[in-house]
Order: C-alpha cells, then structure tokens, then sequence
C-alpha cells in the first residue's frame, strides 16, 4: 500500500481525483487527528454535499458532507450496498488483506455487511437475543461496574474519566453479557481501540477479538450460559460457526463506540455548570444530555461504509460503480440546511445521524442509552463535588478517520 493520490491515464476507473484540487484531502493523518471538523467544512464549501477524500493506504471515497444525502444514502441499500464484495478496489487488488481498512470495510459474514434477505436473517437474530439481554439485566451490570471502576479510584481524590470510567464500563458490561470473563473484556478494549484507530496493528487486534469469540462460540456449544452467544448459537435462523463470531464482534465494537459516547457525555456535563446541578437537582435528565451529544459530538463520526450499487448521481457529483462511500456522521448532523443555527437548541429533536439510519440503524441503542444512564447516574452520586481538574479549553481529542475520542478527562473531588 502507498500513498500516493492515483492521477491521470492511469488513475483506476471512477476514482474521485480530479475534483478542482491539486491534493485530495486525507481522512487520516496529523491533521485529520486535530482538526477534523476543520477538514469537513473545507470540503463542505469546496464540493459541497458530497466530496472525494482519501482513507488510510492512499485509498479514494467519497465522504458524504450532507444531512439529506446521508439519509438518501442510509435509506436506499439498492442502490448504496453494504456488500463490500463489489468495492471496485478490493475486487481489483489495490487493497490488501493487512491494510487497516479491511477490518472497518471489509466483507465479513455478518447483519452489517449484508443487505436484503440475508440482513433481516441475522438483523432478526442478533436483535432478538439483545432484546433478551435487557431482561436479564442491563442495568444490573452496568451498575456493578460502574461501582467497581469508581472503587478503585475513589479515595486518590482524583481521576482520569476517560481512561479509570469511560473506557471500560460499557466494555465490561457488554462482555458479561456476550459470556466473557472480566478479565478477557478488560484486555479486549485495547484490541477495539486499536481497530476504531487504524494503523498497522488494525488487522492484529481484529484477528484477537475474532479468535477470543471463536474460542467462547466453541464453549457455549458444549456448555450452554444465560448469555448473547449462546443466544445466537441456540437461535432458529441457524447461525453458523462464523456467523456466531462475527456478531458477537459487531456487538463489542459497538460498546467500544459507546465508551466513547460515555466520555463525552462526562465532558459535556462537567464543563457546564447548569447542565451538572440540573442532574443533580433532577431538573435535566440524562437521556436529554445524551442526545445533545448525539447531534453535536456523535460518538461514531464517519460511518463505514457504503457501495454504489450502480452509476448514480448525489450531491452533484457522479458516483460510479463501485465506488466507495463513508457517511459523515458528525458533519451531517451540522449541515447548515438543516441545523442554520447550531445555537439553537435540539432537545426533543431524535432526528440525528448518531445511529445511522434506514435497515442498518443500530439496533442496540437503548442498551447503550441504558448503559451511560447508569454509569453518569452513579458516577454523581457516588462522588459528591465531583468537578474538572483542568480548565475547559485545555482539554483535548485525537480522531481517526472514524471517530474523535476525548484524551482525557481529569477529575477531583473531596475525599
């Protein structure tokens, strides 16, 4: 893999390279790591709706700016495919089986990656046994770990939220439910953060999560628990081995994203006053912090991806076959048609592209809801005081070409 952007004769057949820019912009990088709002609304004036960017590897897509093309994109999987089989640069070699790509985009034999019959088979599956989860008890765990995190920390006096709460406590409580041990969710937070992060050991840390799963899919075959992958073994779609595997990853990768979501959340309600004795006085609730954040800050801000079924035209560029698109979550909940006041308030307001939209909408959002409910709900009850260590505008965040995690997040409170 290389970095260089293919021009001219040469260039691979609809690669979005010659758009009135000598350099296409990077979705990775130094950059792309600081600045990427500052990235999405050059291009929002440069091309629009819609614009040629490049991933990881010098690889070219699109990455789609707009609210409503996101929601054209998101609702029309005829003509925008998950099915990553007919990607024109995977078919024709230039994306190799190392690159960090592969475990965002690639074709895997999961609900996420399919479209059609074959979704609604294993959507159908995995939806069923997470709505079983919740009857045994979300909230339980979420509380049990949201205690146990705290108890390690709670006479210093002082904390980190992002990496002593935040990281770990939807982590760990999806990995009770999957049929993890503790001690197995704790070291597969690394192997998440890594594959979200890209680089080099992306396809490393995809292969530990599949091979952890692989070994607990072969346990629960011999001895059944009261947990998601014997749910998914025991289901009537009649899920093989591998397709076992691959959902149970789905779901990991999917708390990995709400740790993210957690930590934002913390920092929201710990830079505002109001937003912090609301809680406390019971005059805010959480969910409404919550979807603050799900408009401003969503945890996943570019959404992988999606496949031009056929030549097709959005945001007033030509999409070809094959083609390549991510969706911008982040900068399509901005888009100024729709929000020309980002001031203004969006409470009440569900309509945000946080968890997609259309037949892969996520399908696990109140379990995520739940999980942050619980975790900031003890959090300040447990730590009366609790308050920002640092200055507001001394806090940091490092993005990917997926998501922009907060640093850190430095607490004190009275012991």
């Amino acid at each position: 893999m290389n970095d260089q952007t293919p021009h001219g004769p040469d260039a691979p057949r609809g690669c979005p390279v010659d758009h009135g820019s000598a350099e296409l912009a990077r979705l990775y990088g130094p950059e792309a790591a600081t600045d990427p709002l500052g990235i999405y609304e050059r291009l929002r004036k440069e091309h629009g709706s819609v614009a040629p960017v490049l991933l990881e590897g010098g690889i070219p897509a699109w990455l789609v700016l707009g609210y409503r093309d996101s929601r054209r994109v998101l609702d029309n999987p005829r003509q925008f495919t998950r099915d990553a089989r007919i990607w024109r640069d995977w078919r024709e070699g230039r994306i190799a089986e190392t690159s960090p790509l592969i475990p965002m985009l690639g074709w895997r034999p999961d609900c996420v990656s399919q479209d059609g019959e074959p979704h609604r088979r294993l959507r159908g599956a995995v939806s069923d046994v997470l709505q079983a989860a919740v009857g045994r008890g979300i909230r339980r765990h979420a509380t049990h770990f949201a205690n146990k995190q705290i108890d390690a920390f709670a006479d210093n006096g002082r904390a980190d939220l992002v990496a002593d709460y935040a990281d770990y406590v939807p982590m760990l409580v999806m990995s009770r439910i999957l049929g993890l041990a503790e001690a197995e969710g704790r070291r597969l937070v690394e192997s998440c953060a890594q594959v979200l992060k890209g680089g080099e050991d992306a396809v490393l840390h995809d292969g530990r999560i599949r091979e952890i799963f692989g070994e607990l899919a072969e346990r629960r075959r011999s001895e059944p628990g009261s947990d998601l992958a014997t749910g998914l073994l025991e289901h009537h779609a009649a899920l093989d081995h591998d397709e076992v595997v691959h959902h149970l990853r789905v779901v990991l990768i999917a708390a990995h994203v709400t740790t993210n979501l957690l930590a934002r959340v913390l920092e929201l309600v710990l830079t505002d006053a109001s937003r912090l004795s609301g809680l406390i006085s019971g005059q805010l609730t959480i969910s409404a912090v919550v979807e603050e954040v799900m408009w401003n800050s969503p945890p996943l801000a570019v959404l992988p991806g999606r496949f031009a079924a056929s030549d097709v035209e959005l945001g007033g560029h030509r999409i070809e076959e094959g083609d390549l698109l991510v969706l911008g979550l982040a900068p399509g909940n901005l888009d100024p048609e729709v929000r020309p006041d980002p001031g203004v308030s969006v409470h009440g307001n569900q309509a945000h592209l946080a968890f997609g939209a259309g037949p892969h909408e996520c399908p696990g959002q109140s379990i995520g809801q739940s999980m942050i409910e619980v975790a900031v709900d003890v959090l300040l009850h447990r730590l009366p005081g609790l308050r920002l260590a640092v200055p507001a505008d001394e806090l940091t965040a490092t993005a990917s070409t997926w998501d922009s995690r907060l640093d850190r997040l430095p607490v004190e409170f009275p012991v």
